[in-house]
């Protein structure tokens, strides 16, 4: 008698399930791990390079950071300077102070939240253990800053249960036990639709959208919310009536081709629709380096120069001291001007070799410099080094080490008559 076998069906491949992960204003919870007894207060963290924690304890050398009474620690409203808010306890976000807005003008909106400046060494050492953290769990991690990652749910073992809730709950208990604390996690079939779900249950959510979700999820959000899509955009968008993802899905794609470009509308059409093939990317190179800084005060070319000129010096060693520290030489050099009337200035120039150096960093800057007008005061400065490559990958050409040496004698020379460049 013939035997039979059962048939063999394949299992079905994987939905695609991305997860974006953003940590809950990060940069104000680090501090407040480190003062546990200013949560729920209204807390801007930001402005100036000042430790008030240092300030503080020389008046309660007897306490430790978690017992300082919270009357011991600044005002709002007392600030005064420069500088933008780097993020604010969403006890301070109920009052309209946000991420990237000015001290100045926060101060007016909560004069009486906390200040207190960023500590950056304890949020990168933070940001290092929670990655760590979540690629224990699920190994396929693309990092975007010091804050958020994307991470590909489809392989890993939960990853599809609930959508991706149920690995989505165990990554931010882990990160909870042994950080204190909080993210925020967004699950969808791609990058694009991820990163919006992240922001729905904010602080310490969870928000699962499928592909069928689109429509009544996405597509009732501002256009503003579609990573990608600026304030000019968004001006041009209303301008045509289009305040909603819904509306832009609603046209038709060559009419957005028509208004906004064949590669930008066709891309605007794709993201309304819930399109994006991105994969999660592990390692990606970085295309530049810069260091920049906002002033106390604005400061003059002329009157101010020394001052200007230690600071864009300090800035040129910094982009240098990053560049060796990752491995990573550059060819183009450029610099970064906000004047007091907010206008923006950019210059670059590409040399013929690569370079990773703060003298010949600097000098090729202040070449840019000589191209840019300096009649106006200046409320920020930055450099950068782009069109990197790994140190020992690039070759460079025969003349390298001549001009290594012609730039080393003339940047003395230079030095020696006081005119290394403009500051």
């Amino acid at each position: 008698m013939r035997r039979r076998y059962p048939c063999e069906v394949p299992a079905p491949a994987p939905i695609r399930r991305i997860a974006h992960l953003d940590m809950d204003a990060f940069f104000a919870s680090v501090e407040l791990l480190r003062y546990p007894q200013l949560k729920g207060l209204p807390i801007v963290i930001g402005g100036g390079r000042r430790r008030v924690d240092e300030i503080i304890s020389q008046k309660y050398s007897d306490r430790p950071p978690s017992e300082i009474p919270p009357a011991a620690f600044p005002l709002l409203k007392d600030y005064v300077g420069r500088g933008v808010i780097t993020t604010a306890t969403y006890a301070a976000r109920q009052f309209g102070v946000g991420s990237a807005m000015g001290m100045m003008k926060a101060a007016k909106l909560a004069p009486d939240a906390l200040v207190l400046p960023v500590d950056f060494e304890e949020v990168r050492r933070y940001s290092r253990q929670f990655k760590s953290i979540i690629r224990e769990i699920a190994p396929v991690v693309e990092d975007r800053g010091v804050d958020e990652v994307y991470i590909d749910f489809t392989e890993v073992p939960g990853g599809q249960r609930e959508g991706g809730r149920v690995l989505a709950r165990l990554i931010q208990k882990a990160i909870h036990e042994q950080t204190g604390l909080t993210c925020s996690i967004g699950v969808a079939p791609n990058k694009l639709i991820a990163k919006m779900a992240s922001e729905f249950n904010k602080p310490n959510g969870i928000s699962v959208v499928f592909e069928a979700d689109v429509q009544a999820k996405i597509w009732p959000l501002a256009v503003r919310k579609i990573n990608g899509i600026g304030p000019k955009a968004e001006v041009k968008l209303h301008k045509l009536h289009l305040h909603t993802i819904g509306d832009i899905a609603a046209q038709d794609r060559q009419w957005l081709v028509d208004n906004f470009g064949k590669a930008y509308g066709a891309w605007m059409h794709d993201a309304a629709w819930g399109r994006d093939d991105r994969p999660v990317v592990t390692e990606s190179e970085p295309v530049s380096m810069s260091r920049e800084t906002t002033f106390d005060r604005d400061l003059h070319a002329v009157r101010d120069r020394a001052e200007l000129g230690a600071i864009f010096t300090d800035l040129c060693a910094q982009v240098a001291s990053d560049l060796q520290r990752k491995g990573y030489v550059g060819k183009t050099i450029g610099i970064k001007l906000r004047y007091d009337d907010f206008r923006i200035a950019t210059r670059d120039q590409t040399i013929d070799r690569y370079i990773c150096d703060a003298r010949t960093i600097r000098q090729v800057a202040g070449q840019c410099l000589k191209r840019v007008p300096l009649d106006r005061r200046l409320r920020l400065i930055g450099v950068r080094v782009g069109k990197l490559e790994k140190a020992g990958a690039v070759a460079q050409p025969p003349a390298a080490k001549e001009a290594d040496a012609t730039y080393e004698m003339q940047g003395t020379a230079e030095a020696a008559r006081g005119n290394l460049d403009l500051f």
